[in-house]
């Protein structure tokens, strides 16, 4: 809530079109954070992540299904295609029991046999109209209860494979927001570089506007010439190209730091930095320990969780080789009740058991997803090894740069202290007439690049500092 306070207040105080608040480095990076589109992206798909590790888990629990239909019969449904002849029965005294009345040899008394069947004395008839029901409508309804009991591994790698995949999501979040707050940075520290240079170029023009006048006195003293005027006319015009070539830069910077943070590219606020003379602080120590900085870089991370993700992919391939056992219960209902004679109303009956499911011959098929997920495992692996490689040439470059920047900044601010010194003497030598015009020219130019120089050098301290905090996993945010 309070970072889009903050946000609104600074949309509401640029708008009008004046530089009234200032705003930190740390600001502008919570800005860039919170709105940028590709974080929130990110966010939304650890969000995603975390609903399939909930489903993964869900599989380890029995499910419950209901289904229901309604069927329409053109025709009836009849149990036989003809009219039946069936033996029948009469009860022996002797034996106490119903036996089938038979066609007996009245020479042997045995039943007369066809094609090895005794043949009945007497048939009932059991009519096909006996057997034939009107199910044109029949409704039918279960309630499953469904619970597996061995997948192979496939349950216990999905759900392994969706908490790499949440990590993985979160890891990958964590890269793209360093990312971005190293592109708020080098934006940040350009605005800041060039408001300096801007500046710069306003001494400038400055300074060669009073040698212009200087020469104009001394034209109306007659100790200098048109020529003279004419040269310093042409520096004149330079720093006025110079200057307006700036002010472009500064504006258009200061629209890319407003769209990284999420602001109007229009709007109008002063940096925290802006106005300080140095904006370095000192040479810290740059000791690398580089097993420290492989666990700190979430590009590691990532390709780790990845190789482990890619591992259960493979547990899920190989599971599909394996037999799978599930159990079942259901409750049934149907009208007409196929339980009972087909009556017209609705019948209940309940069932369970087990079905196993055993893969038998795919050609091939089953292997070899198999043996594409281990390959793949393979791969996430090399790909680790490779990202520690440049990884650990990235650190080795960045303290190099590091450290020849403090070089170069020392050097400049040398260079600087010599350029304002040769310049107060010039400007000095040429007022009593022991200089000519040329070398004050000379000591305001090499003014104006010892200043730049330095400006640079500052500047290019700090872009080193982000980068080398960002490629040994220590930038903070």
């Amino acid at each position: 809530m309070m970072r889009k306070l903050m946000i609104g207040l600074i949309v509401l105080v640029v708008g009008q079109g004046e530089a009234l608040a200032q705003v930190s480095l740390d600001s502008c990076r919570r800005m860039a954070i919170a709105n940028n589109k590709e974080i929130i992206q990110q966010q939304i798909k650890i969000e995603q992540a975390g609903y399939q590790r909930k489903q993964a888990e869900a599989a380890y629990l029995p499910s419950l299904d209901f289904e229901g239909g309604y069927i329409f019969n053109q025709k009836k449904l009849s149990l036989v295609d003809q009219d039946q002849l069936l033996p029948t029965k009469s009860f022996n005294p002797a034996t106490g029991t119903y036996d089938f009345n038979l066609l007996t040899d009245p020479a042997t008394g045995m039943p007369i046999m066809n094609n090895g069947q005794p043949i009945p004395s007497q048939v009932a008839l059991l009519p096909k109209s006996a057997l034939t029901y009107d199910v044109h409508n029949v409704f039918a309804a279960s309630l499953t209860l469904t619970q597996p009991i061995y997948m192979g591994g496939k349950i216990r790698a999905m759900n392994n494979i969706t908490h790499y995949a949440e990590q993985l999501a979160q890891s990958m979040h964590s890269t793209k927001v360093q990312d971005v707050v190293y592109s708020v940075d080098e934006a940040y520290w350009r605005v800041v570089s060039l408001v300096a240079k801007q500046k710069l170029a306003e001494s400038y023009l400055k300074l060669v506007k009073n040698l212009d006048d200087d020469v104009q006195k001394m034209i109306n003293q007659g100790v200098a010439t048109r020529a003279n005027k004419l040269t310093v006319d042409v520096k004149v015009n330079e720093a006025n190209v110079a200057l307006a070539k700036v002010n472009n830069g500064v504006e258009l910077s200061r629209m890319a730091l407003n769209q990284l943070c999420g602001l109007p590219i229009h709007s109008r606020f002063t940096l925290e930095d802006e106005n300080k003379k140095e904006v370095v602080g000192s040479l810290h120590a740059t000791h690398v320990v580089m097993d420290s900085v492989y666990a700190r870089r979430h590009e590691i991370r990532s390709l780790e969780l990845a190789a482990k993700l890619y591992d259960e992919k493979a547990k899920v391939a190989k599971s599909e080789m394996l037999p799978q056992v599930v159990a079942f219960a259901a409750y049934h209902a149907s009208n007409p009740n196929s339980y009972n004679g087909f009556e017209n109303k609705f019948g209940f009956a309940f069932s369970m058991g087990a079905m196993v499911k055993v893969p038998l011959w795919h050609w091939g098929g089953l292997s070899n997803k198999y043996k594409e997920a281990l390959a793949e495992s393979r791969l996430q692996k090399v790909k680790i090894e490779d990202a520690r490689e440049k990884i650990s040439l990235q650190v080795n470059q960045a303290t190099f740069r590091y450290e020849e920047a403090w070089k170069t900044f020392d050097k400049t601010k040398s260079n600087l202290i010599e350029a304002n010194e040769n310049l107060r003497c010039s400007q000095l030598a040429f007022r009593e007439g022991v200089a000519n015009l040329e070398t004050v020219i000379a000591a305001q130019t090499a003014w104006l690049q010892a200043c730049s120089e330095n400006i640079d050098a500052q500047i290019d301290i700090l872009l080193c500092d982000v980068y080398l905090s960002k490629v040994m996993g220590e930038m903070k945010y």
